[in-house]
């Protein structure tokens, strides 16, 4: 194989007006990756550098030595590529890149207290270390907190001496086969792996891991594009059936979970925001948080259906000021269930998942797949059947992008479809 680098010698200024005494240093670029620059601790003036030749002039009084210099480091470089090219066969990372040659150039001091530093890494205390470390950082929730305990439960299980040395695409895509032997769906196997080249980045950024395939291994793997994710919602049909159910006064728990659905349902609030929604968050005409999940600001204007909640709440006390009676999601969860079971909200709904290159297909009552984020799809679907804007709806929820959105606009494209097919039954 062949390693696409460029290598070139400069005198290096320090500003554009500094024409003597420049610092000679040579600059290793790999593709798509920063250069990497070396001084040679050699100077020359700049009118005695050729540029072109990339070598001092027989004016510059050192040019010998520059020159020598030079040509050797040129040959160094060439043994370092050389033996990724033919023995590793592979392209370097810029750490070992810089790692390596400095070692040829004999410059030890750096090289020691990295391969010291890579040495005593262990990797359960660096794993916990970036858990802590990020967790402080992004204000993790419990659950991403225990998707990061199964992640390292389930690399303990595959390779109880996992060291980063170990941690190649090989090793990577073993990982991945053995998740898939014990029948979890591909759709998680994917977000464990997103999580764990998460974590390879902090330690590629840190200096505990050399290796690149926190960049290099991307799976394939099926049912992970979106293309066959369903996307659970309500039809207005069905959301007007919970806006009028009448419960009796045993049920009022019930109700209120019904209330707090139906809020998320027409503000397209995420459970855990509606969760912390204070009533000082209740502006005039509208509400802002800042979102638990991305730190976002949002504003989102308030309408008939959630001023009417707020309003059935408002002489009622909740413990921290709260704006509504919410219980635990995971309660919450049940709750929708026997709700959306009691109102009969029971159209067969088609689940279709991979475990490895098997395609599996279940149908449910929709009852069965009520959740809180149920209610926030439902928002959106709901949002771009009326006729709004996909931006101004990303304002709202706070979605990053369109492709975010791309599922929903598929929904309302094909509800379009077969709404017009009506017309041929005129």
């Amino acid at each position: 194989m062949y390693i696409r680098r460029t290598v070139k010698f400069f005198a290096a200024k320090r500003h554009k007006d500094h024409t003597t005494k420049l610092p000679v240093k040579m600059r290793i670029k790999l593709h798509a990756e920063r250069p990497l620059d070396f001084a040679l601790g050699l100077c020359v003036d700049l009118a005695d550098w050729d540029s072109e030749r990339e070598q001092a002039l027989p004016t510059c009084p050192d040019a010998d030595k520059i020159n020598d210099t030079v040509y050797e480091w040129r040959q160094i470089v060439k043994d370092v590529f050389a033996r990724y090219e033919i023995l590793e066969k592979r392209e370097p990372t810029n750490d070992e890149l810089r790692l390596l040659v400095n070692d040829s150039l004999g410059r030890k001091t750096r090289v020691a207290e990295l391969l010291k530093k890579l040495e005593d890494a262990d990797f359960l205390t660096t794993y916990r270390k970036f858990m802590a470390d990020m967790s402080k950082k992004n204000q993790w929730s419990h659950s991403t907190v225990q998707k990061f305990d199964n992640l390292l439960r389930h690399i303990n299980e595959y390779d109880k001496n996992t060291t980063f040395s170990n941690i190649t695409d090989d090793w990577l895509q073993s990982f991945v086969e053995h998740l898939m032997r014990k029948g979890i769906r591909n759709t998680t196997i994917s977000k464990n792996i997103a999580f764990l080249r998460w974590f390879l980045r902090w330690c590629a950024t840190n200096e505990y891991y050399l290796g690149k395939s926190h960049v290099t291994f991307r799976p394939k793997l099926k049912g992970t594009d979106g293309n066959t994710k369903e996307v659970i919602y309500l039809t207005r049909e069905e959301v007007s059936i919970l806006e009028n159910w009448k419960f009796t006064d045993e049920q009022y728990a019930l109700e209120r979970v019904r209330d707090v659905f139906l809020f998320c349902c027409f503000s397209g609030l995420r459970y855990s925001d509606v969760a912390k929604l204070k009533r000082s968050d209740v502006k005039n005409g509208y509400i802002r948080v800042i979102t638990q999940k991305t730190n976002d600001a949002l504003k989102i204007e308030l309408n008939k259906h959630t001023k009417e909640i707020l309003d059935k709440y408002a002489n009622i006390k909740f413990p921290k000021d709260k704006a509504l009676p919410v219980i635990a999601n995971a309660n919450m969860n049940e709750h929708l269930k026997t709700l959306g079971e009691l109102c009969g909200i029971d159209e067969p709904t088609r689940i279709v998942y991979f475990k490895g290159n098997s395609r599996h297909e279940e149908v449910y009552p929709k009852w069965q797949l009520l959740t809180t984020h149920c209610a926030r799809r439902t928002f959106v679907v709901s949002a771009l059947q009326l006729g709004i804007p996909a931006e101004v709806i990303m304002k709202w929820t706070g979605h990053s992008d369109l492709k975010s959105m791309k599922p929903y606009i598929a929904i309302v494209d094909d509800l379009k479809q077969r709404s017009m097919s009506l017309f041929d039954n005129l």
